[in-house]
């Protein structure tokens, strides 16, 4: 036998049984959750944000500095585990309102738009539990929009007006919660609870990963 072949051995069934930091790959607890120095660097404060303008909503940190970075990257190329492991972090400032709840991403225009708010819905409901539920399909993109992103607050409302549609509301009627990446001005979610509303859904808000900070908003 080869001398070293039981140390690669190791070293290979550790790889595949130690859980790691799935952001920078260093040992964390299971399941694999960021360790403690990328959760410094992303500085997540604990509780997370909360607010009601222009909607109810709750976000886990602001939109700034590393987690801002983050979520950049993830957009064209989201890594599933580090999405789970983003949530569990969400999950915590927000379960109080998840049990018995749907979640409703709030979807692109686009063909092959921005994945994450349905990875994110889908992770935040799979640490609340089976009582929680994602329906993707409760709301809809009625026409295409303009990127937001060098529009200002006004142009952004006028942009998303009119913008979704929604099917008739069940009688059961559960409380539903919009799912962003992002809340800058709310121009979206507004637009995504009007929809909802005029259908007779029953929107409590929106849980957004990340609100932008009062300094950068249009």
């Amino acid at each position: 036998m080869i001398p070293c072949l039981p140390s690669l051995w190791r070293a290979a069934l550790a790889l595949i049984s130690e859980p790691s930091c799935p952001l920078c790959g260093a040992a964390a607890a299971p399941p694999p959750l960021l360790c403690g120095t990328c959760l410094q660097r992303l500085a997540l404060p604990e509780g997370g944000l909360q607010g009601d303008e222009p909607l109810l909503w709750c976000a886990a940190a602001p939109y700034d500095g590393a987690l801002r970075q983050l979520l950049l990257r993830q957009r064209p190329t989201p890594q599933p585990a580090l999405i789970r492991a983003l949530a569990l972090e969400w999950h915590r400032c927000c379960s109080q309102v998840l049990p018995g709840a749907v979640l409703v991403p709030i979807p692109s225009w686009k063909r092959h738009g921005n994945p994450l708010p349905l990875l994110l819905a889908q992770a935040l409901a799979h640490w609340a539990g089976p009582s929680t539920q994602v329906v993707p399909t409760l709301l809809r993109r009625r026409r295409p929009t303009l990127g937001q992103h060098h529009l200002g607050r006004n142009l952004r409302q006028r942009n998303q007006r009119g913008a979704f549609t929604a099917p008739a509301a069940t009688p059961r009627r559960p409380p539903i919660w919009l799912v962003d990446d992002i809340l800058t001005t709310g121009a979206t979610a507004v637009a995504a609870a009007a929809a909802l509303q005029a259908s007779g859904h029953a929107v409590q808000g929106l849980l957004s990963l990340a609100r932008t900070p009062a300094r950068r908003r249009l």
